[in-house]
């Protein structure tokens, strides 16, 4: 049986389909859909040369990769290489053939520095380091029984605080990127970013298809977006908080707390039965949260790192 590598084709609805499935079988802790998958393709920002690919054998989809450059880094030549394989096709040479046409694709765009995220488990970790990885930080996947947990009781706001929904930002969303922007300089990575290309982010972020600004909540303090939850959904019954902080300013209050209980009651309300999240492992903070809200770890991925050159 033969195995070999191409790029994605969006155009084909199967060629979509078939990534997500085999996203999902690898990693079913995180909410793709086909026309995400296809969005992010044709809206990502040109400077991360964004390229996903397939691996097949035998015309059946095995293996993805999503490969790109960390475009708004200050530090150029930072790229990524995130490859999953099928669980019932793996030992196949899907993977090797996978990294290697992301390495080469990267390495011919000047980057010096690659990372991957791998699934916490002795295979992957080994396979890593044969190709010259070595072991980062890590970070845990996070899952909520929405339709049979107990979500904690819905709190009252205190004086001063008001919560709104996304949709109450969607003629001036600028307020949330400047809080999403703050909050993702204090989050815990190895890659710093420069988060201020406005433009970019409302079509990689707010306009994603993904993104339910309905569920998404924001207390806000005097007028002032203070902190937030940032709600995405299947379409289906899955929900999922990409980004949930408070402003430097409005720390120490509870309002990050208070914004996700109300998102999460109000996505169990709207028929959501499932709660995905991630947690670096270093973000003591977040991760209390989401015990206090019943999340339980699903599984815990490991950041690789190689340098090139």
């Amino acid at each position: 049986m033969a195995t070999t590598v191409r790029d994605l084709h969006p155009e084909a609805r199967a060629d979509l389909e078939d990534f997500v499935r085999v996203r999902e079988s690898a990693l079913p802790f995180m909410i793709y859909t086909p026309d995400s998958v296809a969005y992010d393709l044709a809206h990502m920002h040109t400077d991360a040369h964004y390229r996903p690919l397939v691996a097949e054998e035998d015309g059946e989809v095995i293996g993805t990769a999503q490969v790109g450059l960390v475009y708004d880094s200050p530090e150029p030549g930072q790229g990524y290489v995130n490859v999953y394989v099928h669980p019932e096709r793996t030992r196949r040479g899907a993977g090797t053939l996978l990294v290697n046409a992301a390495e080469e694709h990267l390495a011919a765009l000047g980057a010096s520095r690659l990372y991957a995220w791998v699934l916490d488990e002795p295979a992957n970790r080994a396979f890593a380091e044969r190709r010259g990885y070595h072991a980062s930080r890590s970070a845990y996947f996070l899952r909520l029984d929405l339709a049979n947990g107990t979500l904690p009781p819905l709190q009252v706001p205190p004086p001063g605080v008001e919560l709104r929904t996304g949709t109450d930002f969607a003629a001036d969303p600028r307020p949330l990127f400047e809080l999403d922007a703050a909050t993702i300089a204090d989050e815990p990575g190895d890659v710093d970013n420069e988060f201020t290309d406005y433009e970019a982010w409302l079509r990689e972020t707010w306009h994603h298809p993904l993104i339910s600004q309905e569920l998404t909540t924001v207390a806000v303090v005097d007028g002032r977006p203070a902190a937030f939850s940032m709600a995405r959904t299947d379409g289906g019954t899955r929900y999922g908080t990409v980004m949930t902080g408070t402003g430097r300013d409005f720390r120490g209050k509870g309002l990050a707390k208070l914004a996700k209980n109300d998102s999460l009651h109000r996505a169990r309300a709207a028929g959501f039965t499932e709660a995905v999240t991630g947690n670096d492992t270093g973000n003591g903070p977040m991760i209390a949260i989401n015990k206090w809200f019943g999340y339980e770890t699903a599984a815990t991925e490991v950041r690789y790192v190689r340098e090139l050159g």
